[in-house]
């Protein structure tokens, strides 16, 4: 790590992740409009234009707040110019999937969070 850091690779506040549960916000209306139109149709069930859109997403990476298995699902938020799926989702949480507790925005492919707030 003190090599690491000789060399400029910052392990300090600036390069911190929020613990999980403490992502930073985002208000529904500062997304892109193909986020806001991925988070309309999770509340009203589709249709997604993606196969995996709905899978449970495993938290993994620990980012969000740790819950049980099936508790949040991905959707994709489509990129424009992009040919595949690209790094931007909308992962939401709660027992039923068009009413979530809590929707997440990720522009890198879950390496941040930030909780959508209406």
């Amino acid at each position: 790590m003190l090599l690491a850091a000789a060399l400029g690779f910052g392990f300090g506040p600036a390069h911190a992740r929020p613990a999980a549960g403490q992502e930073s916000s985002i208000a529904w209306s500062q997304l892109p409009p193909e986020a806001q139109a991925t988070e309309q149709r999770v509340h009203t069930g589709g249709p997604f234009p993606y196969s995996k859109d709905g899978v449970v997403f495993a938290n993994r990476e620990g980012r969000l707040a740790r819950q049980a298995r099936g508790y949040y699902h991905e959707y994709t938020v489509p990129t424009p110019g992009q040919r595949n799926r690209g790094a931007k989702r909308i992962v939401c949480g709660g027992r039923k999937p068009t009413e979530p507790d809590a929707c997440f925005y990720t522009e890198d492919h879950y390496g941040s969070f930030r909780r959508i707030v209406k």
